[in-house]
């Protein structure tokens, strides 16, 4: 490819001449959208090989200062100053060229194109004939130096997940960043995914590369981050040395009220079993999985990434087809592998995966909600003035933080996307609600918001999963849990009893006490 070659964590060159300045300094930054403050006199530095924690609510400000520093917005006011020079960012291109690197939930793979030409895209020469075998070279030697290992002639959408999010974190690399903004990163991993990202972060620092890291997850927070800043509705409302605080503190300056943690699930007066599931088979995925579900009663699903759980789901919900098995709700069986169907039998499912199947990106939160139940009752009629009243009354049910509701979903946060899809499912009236990773990548204040929702559906009469990559997430909900290990549920435990270490003997193959 003719490119220069270098090493993972290898720092582009200095964008600014004072070595001794702080690597990034943003002074007094504003940016308002139609009069709303988004941002408002934010100020905040990051030494070179320093992990600066970014931390709110969703709706606080992080994506508008990331937009910022990655030149897709312009602020009204205030200053960025890289290595001491002050530098404008007017575009995608020059917040590349000053050596800053955004990593985005949402991500920017080309899924018709080879892991390889993914990687090296931004290396190709602007003209002549690529070198496409040294192309595939140089991406399998640069992800096998970042331990990734990943077969580089595949096409991206044949990638998992996490795949995909390691690929675009090491994309970011490959473009010798000497600061990496790494927006919810850990969001869409699970076990040692998580780890490796961790680790790779830690490799970054003792190489000089400064990184923003913006996650929920105070225990990675806690574990990798030296300092940290806090914004709420746009305001800066802490910042310190992480060393200096604690998980209670944050979580305080980031809601603005004092932090109660969540309890167990109390709910004992649960009724008949709604979901019965009989040796649920799925050729190579799923083995012989029996379960049920009683009317308030939650049940988490625990296990490690790819022992099946999310397939368990999809198989009840009827989005895969099983070999053998069958799902009864409330006693009458359920056509396998027909969503539709079992929509009609009363059984929802949140996916992890809301905002490619658990919601209508582009169309509004009023003409998102009713969707659900005009399936179930076969309506075709669309009145925009009921949809309009009836998402203002979810508005309010669920504190969705919406200011149009005739305004694209896409619009929304994280957290008030999830309640959107919540939204659909209470509005159908289901009997069983499947939540897969129903917080991911959703700020605490709102966690507890779905908690205390979840709560009420108990009270409610609902039979609800709860399927979860967060131990204390499961352990807080769930009356039973069920662990899963390479397709099998190998255990069942006592929610008032279970503990953290239980759940995970049981989830790398372990043997009960």
């Amino acid at each position: 490819m003719n490119q220069r070659r270098f090493t993972p964590g290898e720092a582009a060159p200095a964008a600014g001449r004072d070595a001794s300045a702080p690597r990034l300094q943003v002074s007094g930054l504003s940016k308002s959208f139609l009069g709303a403050n988004a941002l408002d006199d934010v100020s905040f530095t990051i030494e070179a090989g320093e992990v600066l924690a970014l931390i709110g609510e969703n709706g606080a400000g992080k994506s508008t200062l990331i937009k910022i520093l990655s030149g897709a917005h312009r602020p009204d006011a205030g200053e960025v100053l890289v290595n001491g020079e002050r530098v404008d960012i007017l575009s995608p291109r020059d917040s590349e060229d000053l050596g800053i690197a955004t990593v985005y939930q949402e991500l920017s793979l080309f899924p018709e194109l080879s892991v390889a030409e993914n990687l090296v895209f931004g290396s190709f020469p602007g003209r002549g004939i690529i070198d496409w075998r040294s192309a595939r070279k140089e991406a399998t030697e640069f992800l096998a130096s970042l331990d990734v290992h990943i077969d580089v002639t595949k096409r991206v959408r044949e990638l998992s997940i996490a795949e995909k999010q390691m690929l675009e974190i090491a994309k970011a690399l490959h473009r010798r960043a000497q600061i990496v903004i790494l927006d919810e990163p850990t969001a869409v991993l699970g076990g040692e995914d998580v780890d490796h990202l961790l680790a790779l972060v830690e490799g970054l620092k003792k190489r000089g590369v400064s990184v923003i890291f913006v996650s929920h997850r105070l225990e990675e927070v806690f574990g990798l981050a030296d300092h940290y800043v806090v914004l709420k509705d746009g305001r800066l409302t802490g910042a310190g040395r992480i060393s200096e605080t604690d998980h209670d503190d944050l979580v305080s300056k980031m809601v603005g009220r004092e932090f109660a943690r969540s309890s167990r699930s109390v709910n004992q007066n649960l009724g008949d079993v709604v979901l019965a599931v009989e040796h649920l088979v799925r050729d190579g995925v799923l083995d012989d999985v029996s379960l049920t579900v009683r009317a308030g009663e939650v049940l988490g699903i625990a296990g490690l990434r790819g022992a099946g759980r999310t397939e368990l789901a999809r198989a009840i919900y009827g989005a895969d087809t099983v070999n053998s098995g069958t799902v009864r709700v409330n006693g009458v069986d359920v056509p396998n592998g027909s969503p539709l169907r079992s929509i009609r039998a009363g059984i929802g499912l949140v996916p992890e995966e809301r905002k490619t199947q658990g919601i209508f990106i582009a169309l509004s939160t009023a003409a998102n909600i009713p969707v659900v139940k005009m399936l179930r009752r076969g309506l075709r009629v669309v009145r925009p003035a009921a949809e309009r009243r009836l998402a203002l009354a979810y508005k309010d049910k669920l504190r969705i933080k919406v200011g149009d509701v005739n305004a694209p979903v896409a619009q929304l946060s994280g957290g008030n996307q999830q309640k959107v899809v919540l939204s659909k499912w209470l509005d159908a009236g289901v009997d069983v609600l499947i939540l897969d990773e129903p917080t991911r990548g959703i700020d605490v204040g709102a966690k507890q918001e779905i908690y205390e929702l979840i709560r009420g559906l108990c009270e409610q009469g609902l039979a609800i999963i709860v399927i979860s990559s967060e131990l204390p997430e499961v352990l807080s909900l769930s009356h039973r849990i069920i662990v899963m290990h390479h397709g099998s549920a190998v255990a069942e435990l006592d929610g008032e009893t279970a503990t953290e270490e239980q759940v995970m003997n049981y989830a790398v193959g372990g043997r009960g006490q």
